[in-house]
């Protein structure tokens, strides 16, 4: 493939028809052409193929409708493909909640229960697991430290602001200690200054944790932001057209969404989403 290395920072499009072979040993999630066809005939996905190795911060990106959600639910397990396989640390589902093999889902709503405490619902997961109350306490205080709610464990979800709600969310995912995290356009619906507070924060956490991220978003601002690396998706059917890496070493901070190499990564990635757009994403589209 050419590459214009102005146009296409740290590009590695993904050739769609090479073999996907054996996921690597420090590979934590893997899609092996994978496919999703519902009963009423529409295909969500097509021999999609991607490993996610740990410690990355990986976000699916692309137009409603490329199957974006329905792959982070396949890698929740809450979805079987139509065709192909999802390895998890390179085994099957029954690998998943063993120890060091942990995950949650943080969904597009926060989804908390309305009559009970911050801390009630971020304790939720692990009431159902029978955990001892000391050590869920702990977890509990933990958790809602890193997310910027220890003083607000006792109040109800009603009197917290949108953005706080989605923080109790998180919360109630990492007293898990999950190893994988699943995040499913967790922010869409809040305003730009509260979204972009809430994206440098989750990137503090995930630098301070032993985390995998894997991350849904519309947005290029934010997969940016976020992200090791951003999979770009097209639609109709749903497929891979290209795996970007966001090499910018140096803190995530807001001098950052202004710099020239964030702009030219949001160009790079504005260019593939019109190509997805287009109906593109075949290997003559990607210079192959």
């Amino acid at each position: 493939m050419k590459r214009d290395d102005q146009a296409m920072p740290q590009l590695a499009a993904l050739e769609q028809g090479a073999d996907a072979g054996v996921a690597g040993s420090d590979a934590v999630l893997s899609a092996q052409r994978v496919e999703k066809t519902y009963r009423n005939g529409t295909r969500a996905l097509d021999e999609v193929k991607l490993e996610i190795k740990r410690g990355e911060f990986v976000s699916l990106l692309g137009p409603s409708g490329c199957g974006k959600s329905t792959l982070l639910k396949m890698f929740a397990g809450l979805e079987e493909p139509s065709h192909g396989h999802i390895r998890w640390w390179g085994k099957n589902l029954a690998t998943v909640g063993t120890p060091g093999h942990t995950l949650a889902m943080v969904f597009q709503e926060a989804t908390l229960m309305p009559w009970a405490s911050v801390e009630q619902n971020v304790r939720l997961p692990l009431d159902l697991k029978h955990m001892a109350r000391n050590e869920s306490d702990a977890r509990v205080r933990d958790a809602l430290k890193l997310v910027g709610l220890d003083n607000f464990h006792k109040v109800l979800p009603r009197e917290l602001s949108g953005g706080m709600q989605m923080r109790a969310s998180i919360a109630r995912a990492l007293a898990t200690q999950p190893n994988l995290l699943l995040m499913d356009e967790p922010f869409g619906a809040l305003d730009e200054f509260t979204r972009n507070r809430l994206d440098a924060d989750l990137r503090d956490i995930w630098s301070k944790q032993d985390l995998t991220v894997v991350f849904v978003t519309h947005s290029i601002y934010e997969a940016v932001f976020l992200s090791s690396r951003v999979i770009v998706m097209a639609a109709r059917p749903g497929r891979i057209i290209a795996d970007v890496a966001i090499d910018a070493p140096g803190p995530r901070d807001d001098a950052f969404r202004i710099s020239a190499p964030f702009m030219q990564y949001c160009k790079t990635l504005s260019d593939y989403l019109t190509l997805a757009n287009q109906g593109g994403g075949s290997h003559d589209a990607l210079d192959h």
